[in-house]
């Protein structure tokens, strides 16, 4: 996949992805970094991913650290900020890619503290460390976003439902967010190939993802789909904050 944003069209600016040591995180940060940002790759427990990813990016000419942190934790998000202004400088691109909620053994409240609690709080927390003019992308799925109007398959609704709730929770902020001089932009996406979450659903739900990919006629995959998030990043906010990707036909707009 080629880089959507131009060479060096985001040099001295920095950016920092939640959940980036894989996946459309990690696509992600490389074409933040491939068009010239100082980027941050923000891990939980995926370390030697993360220093990976941070070495691949240093070798070819961009800057790039690694910062764990787990999100849920506030004390932990404050660490994450202050090391990312400390070494790179205020941040002009924050994009709230982590999420989850069908990992075994986390309890049965963590996708809504994760989903949502948790991306208020680091939101709450990079308002002091952003940089003039900031953005701040929201990512999510057409499944959360539309789960109103549209069920979803039983096995991915606890998740759906705690990303809605973190959606909501996000654009009632969002006259704060521009009072204070930064833009808010939600990509909503279908299904993803190749991702934590699809392959997931399709343990838990065989032939789950190709019965999507039908109904939807294609599915992006991870390396396309981080290429929009990217682009959310730079190009001008679009109606209601909400940048939609792939087809949406399936699902009923009417909230």
């Amino acid at each position: 996949m080629t880089n959507p944003l131009a060479p060096d069209s985001l040099t001295g600016r920095v950016a920092l992805v939640t959940g980036s040591s894989r996946g459309i995180g990690a696509d992600t940060v490389r074409y933040l970094a491939g068009a010239g940002a100082a980027v941050v790759v923000n891990f939980r427990n995926k370390e030697a991913r993360a220093a990976k990813l941070v070495d691949e990016i240093v070798a070819a000419g961009g800057r790039a650290i690694a910062v764990g942190a787990d999100l849920t934790d506030p004390a932990s998000v404050a660490a994450m900020f202050e090391r990312t202004v400390a070494e790179l400088g205020p941040i002009d691109i924050l994009v709230l890619n982590a999420s989850g909620g069908m990992e075994s053994g986390m309890g049965e409240d963590y996708a809504m503290r994760l989903n949502r609690d948790a991306q208020v709080n680091v939101v709450d927390g990079a308002l002091p460390h952003l940089a003039d003019g900031a953005r701040i992308v929201f990512v999510t799925s057409h499944q959360a976003h539309f789960i109103r109007t549209t069920p979803t398959m039983p096995e991915y609704e606890p998740v759906a439902l705690s990303k809605r709730a973190g959606e909501d929770a996000l654009r009632e902020k969002i006259p704060a967010i521009e009072a204070a001089g930064f833009e808010f932009v939600v990509v909503s996406g279908d299904m993803i190939e190749g991702t934590i979450t699809a392959t997931l659903l399709e343990r838990a739900n065989p032939g789950a993802i190709e019965a999507r990919k039908q109904d939807a006629g294609r599915l992006f995959n991870v390396s396309e789909f981080a290429a929009e998030v990217a682009s959310a990043a730079v190009e001008p906010v679009p109606a209601e904050h909400t940048r939609y990707v792939g087809d949406t036909s399936g699902f009923n707009r009417e909230v």
